[in-house]
């Protein structure tokens, strides 16, 4: 299984020479397999998702209750998932409308409001918020925080693979709300890549919390099923008591946090075949290949990783709780400022210095030439200059005080600080066409001080960020 299709065929003729029945077996075999497709890639209930759904999807404007639907956003085996207003609170939200053959079954319903009810009570800035369980003319619907961003599923296919300090920063961030799940007694069981959602500022959320198991390490914690044999969760992310059907607790979801980082790290599942079925067969029989030698990440960190992807539930982490703080031990490793982060620092400062240079040039521009537009220049420069300069003395504090906040503080003020650097270039070489006709030196040095901003933004502060974190924020 582990060949090349298209070697197969000369192996086995090579290896089985003096026997054709055993031939004629395997390429049988391997014939039925190559056929049996991904239908292990996701749960079935996902993919047959169309067959499943037995009713009409909402149109644009329809009400629901106190809810106006936008738009449809995805639809699984759980249900349709739509864009909506909440007339009440006047916000948006993400409205799950579960689907008909779930609500037939009065056990399973009344299941479903309970685990919607306990997820409703996580309130944690990773974890995708339930604001209601709404059951409006017997159907039953989930509303939740609706998440603007894109998922790491996404990311891991761009193909761009995350530096040292973004791995450790992800690996925290999932490891703190999923331990806020487990100390309430919720394991997700389906904890992957399209399920973890990184909003515009960069923050991550776990989605998907509301139909979740609960009962961490109850007797009778057997994976639930939507159909009589039918399991919860996304085989590829499973771990190997999950696929055999025994009872899982919070070690389930260790293994997934393990499996999801090592592919983010690397862009690799750490058990990926040709097939789905080879995929599960290695994730039930073989060891995932170091992580260390194949992503640029501290061994730290690494060897975390690679305790959550034991076979053994005894071998992992006993709970995120326990994963989160042996992640803050490897953090002193993945935390530490690279070499060229000195010259970062001093980029900023400089930076910093420039726009307070062009502001009290402004300042003098105007005492030359007092006119309603060189004072409401300098007035702008002087609000540009502030913002811009506690922005980067942020940088260089964050640096110094707290780095593994580093990344995703650049990757918040990336585009604003873009922005108030064209403005400042713009504004003094307004100020320098104003000045030009009353003397040629002072035009030439607010021309120098806004190109040299613009410059140092869209030229110089790339490779220095480059040099020190080994990519651009």
């Amino acid at each position: 299984m582990d060949r090349d299709a298209t070697d197969v065929a000369a192996w086995v003729a090579r290896e089985a020479a003096d026997d054709s029945a055993v031939r004629a077996e395997v390429l049988s075999l391997v014939d039925h397999h190559s056929r049996a497709g991904a239908f292990l890639a996701q749960p079935i209930v996902e993919q047959a998702a169309d067959l499943l759904m037995d009713d009409e999807p909402l149109a644009p404007g329809a009400r629901i209750g106190d809810y106006t639907i936008v738009r449809e956003l995805g639809r699984g085996g759980m249900g349709r998932v739509y864009l909506a207003s909440d007339a009440r609170l006047g916000r948006t939200v993400a409205l799950k409308a579960l689907a008909p053959h779930l609500m037939r079954d009065p056990s399973q319903r009344e299941r479903l409001r309970g685990e919607a009810r306990a997820a409703a009570a996580l309130t944690h800035p990773g974890i995708c918020t339930v604001y209601a369980l709404e059951e409006i003319d017997g159907d039953l619907y989930i509303a939740t925080e609706f998440v603007d961003g894109h998922t790491l599923g996404e990311e891991i296919r761009a193909g761009r693979q995350p530096t040292r300090d973004e791995a450790w920063q992800t690996a925290r961030e999932l490891a703190a709300a999923l331990a806020s799940a487990h100390a309430r007694g919720i394991v997700h069981r389906d904890l992957k890549p399209d399920n973890v959602m990184r909003d515009r500022e960069g923050r991550l959320k776990i989605l998907d919390f509301g139909l979740a198991r609960i009962g961490v390490g109850a007797p009778d914690a057997a994976p639930r099923m939507t159909q009589p044999g039918t399991l919860i969760g996304t085989p590829a992310y499973m771990a190997p008591e999950q696929i055999n059907g025994l009872p899982v607790d919070a070690r389930a979801d260790v293994f997934a946090f393990g499996v999801l980082l090592y592919e983010y790290a690397c862009g690799a599942h750490p058990f990926a075949a040709s097939t789905a079925l080879a995929t599960v067969a290695r994730v039930l029989e073989s060891d995932a290949r170091p992580l260390a030698s194949r992503a640029d990440i501290p061994s730290r960190l690494a060897d975390v990783i690679a305790r959550c992807l034991q076979k053994a539930p005894a071998g992992r982490f006993g709970s995120a709780a326990e994963l989160l703080g042996a992640l803050d031990a490897a953090g002193a490793d993945a935390a530490e400022p690279a070499r060229h982060a000195t010259w970062w620092r001093v980029h900023h400062v400089v930076i910093t210095l420039l726009y307070i240079a062009g502001a009290t040039f402004a300042w003098q521009i105007k005492e030359w030439v007092e006119t309603p537009v060189t004072v409401s220049i300098f007035l702008a420069l002087g609000a540009t200059a502030t913002i811009g300069g506690v922005l980067r003395g942020h940088f260089v504090f964050t640096s110094v005080m707290n780095y593994p906040r580093l990344t995703t503080e650049r990757r918040r003020t990336r585009r604003p600080l873009m922005w108030l650097d064209g403005l400042t270039a713009v504004l003094l070489l307004a100020d320098a066409a104003m000045v030009a006709g009353t003397g040629a030196l002072p035009a030439v040095f607010a021309l120098a001080l806004g190109l040299g901003i613009a410059l140092a933004s869209l030229v110089l502060e790339p490779a220095t960020t480059a040099a020190a974190f080994g990519d651009e924020p």
